[in-house]
Parts: structure tokens; sequence; C-alpha cells
């Protein structure tokens, strides 16, 4: 087991780092709230992330390019995605919502709200 900070929070999670990349996936976006696959250079990512915080999320964050296997997860996310880019990826609730122009939209149409607060990350 080797442990994966979780960007600018300043604590470490474990992540295993046996099975499919798909599976992993799937497990990790299922263990919190809110979760976003990034890599920390990327600007749209940086903006999501950005968009969560000040929303009062607070989101678990996996940095593909500080993990041995990132690039391996990477693929699997862009599977997931239909081959568009591959981060970053938000999940709520352990749904896929998708890239940022589908988190983007779900923010202006004003269904992204319902969707945290269902998730619990979010009480207001």
């Amino acid at each position: 087991m080797h442990y994966h900070q979780a960007e600018s929070w300043g604590y470490y999670m474990p992540v295993r780092s046996m099975g499919d990349p798909l599976e992993r996936v799937v497990r990790l976006a299922s263990e919190s709230a809110v979760v976003i696959f990034s890599i920390s250079s990327c600007c749209m990512c940086h903006a999501v992330k950005r968009l969560f915080c000040g929303m009062g999320v607070n989101p678990t964050v996996y940095e593909l390019d500080q993990d041995p296997r990132g690039k391996e997860i990477e693929r699997a996310l862009m599977r997931l995605l239909g081959n568009s880019p591959s981060v970053p990826v938000v999940f709520i609730g352990g749904k896929l919502i998708g890239a940022m122009d589908r988190v983007m939209a779900s923010h202006i149409n004003g269904s992204l709200v319902p969707l945290l607060k269902e998730a619990g990350a979010l009480w207001l």
C-alpha cells in the first residue's frame, strides 16, 4: 500500500495499488462524497477544484501525476468518458458527473447543488 496526498487539504489517503484501474476508479469514487481526479498542473483541474471549494465543498482530490499508476487511471477515465480529455473528472455520491463541461453545465442549470446536498457534501 502506498499513500497519496489529497492535494491542498494536507492529509494522506491510503490507495491500494492492486486490481483493475477501472475497478480502482469506481472504488475511489465511492469512498467520498465528492471525488476529483486531477493533474496538478492542469488549469481546468484547478478551476474545478476552486469551484467546489468556493461552494464550501471539501472534495477528495487524486492527483494522477503524483500517483505511480496514475497513467493507468487516466486511461480508465478516458474509457469512461468516451475518449474525451481525461481530467478533471468529477464523481458526486459515487456517480460519474463527468469532465469540466458537464460540471459547469450542472452548475449553470442549477442541478449541481441538489446533487451535492444529496451526497452529503453540502448542507446549506
